[in-house]
């Protein structure tokens, strides 16, 4: 009984000990024992030299999570930044970032960022340098400063993500912790990685720490209620998502009956081409546990798992379906880690969504299965996409990622089968140079956006690019790096026909106020465009050139703006009439916690090829006129109002009808095509207030529209006639509380 109860005293006396307390004032009593970090280096601009000025970290690992404080030394010499922040803001402001990987094995790593005063943003990381700000996780923060810098300490809970059985009494994390001078825009990081170099996530410093493991069960509750002035009628729901993670390695997220209004805003696109519009998925479920799933088939964006197809516009009609429920279940079993994702739209036409992904790393090799299934009922049709993913780093400097994937679509009139594959190799010569050369194949009867994304099948494409990254450069020089990249492009249909020969340059700048710039220059040969005419023939496209100009200033004083800029020629001319878009949108600061910005863009586009039907398409002379306003008051950390109002005029008016021939050829038609105008509008007033962590309140009111007229070309008219829409015309309250056990 003695040695029970002396043994159970010895765990008490553990447990006080490796209690800290999360107030942002660093304790050296409740730090003894963490690890020590001292040996910050630059990594923004990328020199690798010590930073500028002194930065220490202590790592620990406690049975309430991983805990990790932050001391940032920033005299009065070197002005501190005092904006207040949203959550997942993304700003030039002072701040830490503390990134994990649970698993060591660069293929999922969780960011947590802690700004000076106090906000915070959250992110996943995927494929070594994709970075998502659509996750929000709880874990615990806290801020203080002094005359001669300022600290956190962050809390991080075991179970806040899925990670593989620990090997005995220690687990083994990659880490990674920089901070970064919101003034200058230095970052100064331990280890020495960058997420502008081929490999980041694998280059995280490996950790062993002891091993705890987190049970979680947390139900969020919410009901919404809704008043649509457009179409009459109130409306009441509620439902919940539920989170049970017993340890590490099992975690079941459910979501029952859920209501996914709009208390964010996409932003406003007007998109005439044939290839979709890619847009983040902010709902909470389908951000939870996520990283899983990721299966880039290494183009932008595309992915086998777009979770906006979930709830998206229904096969019987454009309205977006209603969800009954989804399930999501992931972790891992020894050395491979698993996830099943399953979602039923509500109705007759309601579609069943399945996935299931495995992955497990071997060394120096990772490989991984990705599998999907949707059913469409109202179809008759089921879509079936198998992916196989591999990984090899051989070396320290060289990287070689393939996948490949393959469709098979069962539906009346339209059985297919399709293949395509991906190689990606990445060699980092020295700190200076570096190389990449991109391969892919994707077949004409592929098809896999019943449930993923792929702007485009039907094409082989290959591309060899050269890096330089300059760092040393004059003290009086106005940046502080450059990044240059010169790029090689070829892209054929699977049939052969030259859709693209490009030579690129970029130049990716940081300059020394803080701020970003960035120049791109793509010089084009002739080509076609075998997709303007929906599968008609192809139109021939002269040699082009474009031009692109992007500037970010952060805040000085009470301003802060962004640039952009783009010259281009156009798909029947080339360079014989020449387009442009200028946008501007400045932000004016109150104070540190209410700021305006008044946005303001014009875009003509001469010669712009918009397909009518068959091979008949219209040359108009178009001009867009935009607006992009907005407030932001962060009271407190706790309270934000968001006021953001997007709205676009288009006015296009008809130089010439013309049919493609057999020879991509433009020949003039007589057939009737008409002007017309476009009208669109975004408009929301969002209050948010945080109950408890995970736990808000919205109050939100939306106003929007799209319309298109014949007849009409006027830019400035359609503008005025976008600021009265009302498609949608509604207010809701939505409160969502999370209960913990």
């Amino acid at each position: 009984m003695f040695r029970f109860a002396f043994a159970l005293a010895l765990c008490f006396l553990a447990t006080v000990a490796n209690a800290v307390e999360i107030d942002g004032k660093i304790d050296p009593g409740e730090w003894a024992g963490a690890r020590h970090i001292t040996d910050f280096r630059d990594t923004q601009p990328l020199t690798g030299k010590p930073g500028s000025m002194p930065t220490e970290a202590w790592v620990m690992s406690t049975p309430k999570g991983l805990a990790i404080a932050i001391r940032v030394t920033q005299p009065a010499s070197m002005p501190r930044t005092r904006q207040k922040t949203r959550r997942d803001e993304s700003a030039l402001v002072d701040r830490i970032n503390v990134m994990v990987d649970f698993d060591a094995d660069g293929r999922t790593g969780y960011d947590f960022e802690v700004t000076s005063m106090g906000g915070v943003a959250d992110e996943v990381i995927t494929s070594e340098s994709n970075f998502s700000y659509d996750w929000d996780g709880h874990w615990e923060h806290a801020v203080s400063e002094d005359a001669d810098g300022w600290s956190v300490e962050v809390l991080i809970p075991w179970y806040i993500a899925p990670m593989r059985a620990a090997t005995g009494d220690t687990r083994t994390i990659g880490l990674y912790i920089d901070r970064v001078v919101g003034t200058t825009g230095e970052r100064m990081s331990w280890p020495a990685a960058s997420f502008n170099r081929p490999r980041f996530l694998s280059d995280f410093e490996h950790v062993e720490l002891p091993a705890y493991s987190q049970a979680l069960l947390a139900v969020t509750p919410y009901v919404v209620a809704r008043a649509d002035r457009a179409h009459g009628g109130t409306s009441f729901q509620e439902g919940a998502d539920i989170v049970w993670k017993p340890n590490g390695q099992t975690q079941l997220t459910a979501t029952i009956n859920p209501d996914f209004g709009q208390v964010e805003s996409d932003d406003l696109v007007i998109n005439f081409t044939p290839e979709e519009t890619f847009f983040t998925d902010k709902r909470p479920f389908f951000t939870e546990n996520q990283g899983i799933f990721d299966f880039s088939l290494l183009e932008d964006y595309t992915q086998l798992v777009y979770t906006r197809r979930v709830g998206g516009a229904a096969d019987d009609s454009n309205d977006a379906a209603d969800i009954a429920g989804a399930m999501k279940l992931n972790g891992s079993v020894g050395d491979m880690s698993y996830g099943v994702l399953a979602a039923q739209e509500k109705g007759d036409a309601g579609r069943t969504f399945g996935a299931l992904r495995l992955s497990e790393n071997f060394g120096t090799q990772s490989l991984g299965m990705l599998a999907t299934h949707v059913s469409h009922p109202y179809l008759d049709r089921d879509a079936n996409v198998l992916g196989i993913d591999h990984r090899w780093k051989p070396n320290a400097k060289f990287t070689i990622t393939s996948n490949i994937v393959g469709s098979k679509i069962d539906q009346p009139n339209n059985r297919s089968t399709g293949f395509g594959a991906t190689t990606i190799a990445e060699y980092e010569m020295t700190p200076v140079w570096s190389q990449q050369w991109l391969g892919m194949h994707f077949g004409d009867t592929l098809q896999v956006n019943d449930f993923g994304y792929l702007p485009r099948n039907d094409f082989d494409y290959a591309h060899w690019e050269v890096r330089q990254r300059l760092t040393a450069l004059p003290d009086d020089s106005a940046y502080s790096s450059h990044l240059w990249r010169y790029r090689i492009i070829g892209v054929n249909n699977t049939e052969g026909l030259r859709l693209e020969r490009q030579f690129r340059i970029i130049r990716d700048s940081q300059r020394r106020d803080g701020g970003e710039e960035f120049w791109k220059i793509n010089v084009d040969s002739a080509a076609y465009d075998d997709l303007l005419t929906r599968g008609g023939n192809p139109l021939h496209t002269p040699p082009n050139l474009t031009l692109i100009y992007e500037r970010v200033r952060p805040r000085i004083g009470h301003w802060s703006w962004k640039a952009d800029a783009e010259i281009k020629g156009n798909q029947l001319t080339g360079l014989h009439r020449v387009g442009y878009m200028v946008k501007f949108v400045p932000t004016y600061f109150f104070s540190d916690e209410l700021s305006i910005f008044t946005g303001a863009s014009y875009e003509t586009t001469p010669n712009w090829m918009i397909w009518q039907h068959d091979n008949l398409v219209g040359a108009f002379d178009g001009r867009t006129i935009g607006i992009d306003m907005g407030m932001n008051w962060n009271i407190g950390n706790r309270q934000e109002v968001r006021v953001k109002v997007q709205a676009l005029g288009v006015g296009a008016r008809l130089r010439q009808a013309y049919v493609i021939d057999r020879d991509g050829r433009a020949v003039e038609s007589n057939e009737p095509v008409k002007d017309f105008g476009v009208a669109n509008l975004g408009f929301q007033i969002r209050y948010r207030y945080e109950i408890a962590p995970l736990s808000n309140l919205y109050i939100v009111y939306n106003r929007g529209g799209y319309e298109t007229e014949d007849g009409v070309s006027d830019a400035n008219e359609q503008f005025r006639h976008s600021l009265g829409l009302r498609d949608t015309n509604e207010a809701l309250v939505k409160v969502a509380y999370r209960l913990e056990f």
